[in-house]
């Protein structure tokens, strides 16, 4: 039989409680990096990302990830104004879908 397997030297080892500690540590690590990975406003996306922040309010914001570009719209609270012009019109159908008509 194995005399030294169950050793009280080897319960009593601070050095054990040191790995235990590593390895939590190493969990957390990586929960970070996978939450960070996962969030739309990363730098680390390499595509285009549009992402809107409080819709329908005067608060309202458009961030534009586009590579390493980043590009913000705020409202200002007031209505769109420009020169153009009219192309159509859309109209919701009782089944809640639109359908655009162009003149």
């Amino acid at each position: 039989m194995r005399a030294g397997l169950l050793d009280d030297d080897a319960t009593d080892d601070p050095l054990l409680s040191v790995v235990n500690l590593i390895d939590i540590f190493l969990v957390i690590i990586a929960a970070l990096l996978l939450a960070v990975a996962a969030n739309p406003e990363t730098p680390f996306i390499g595509g285009r990302a549009t992402i809107i922040r409080h819709a329908g309010t005067p608060a309202m914001e458009i961030v534009v990830h586009d590579g390493r570009q980043v590009t913000r719209y705020r409202a200002d609270g007031g209505r769109g104004q420009g020169a153009g012009v009219r192309v159509g019109a859309a109209y919701r159908l009782p089944d809640g879908s639109l359908v655009y008509v162009p003149e």
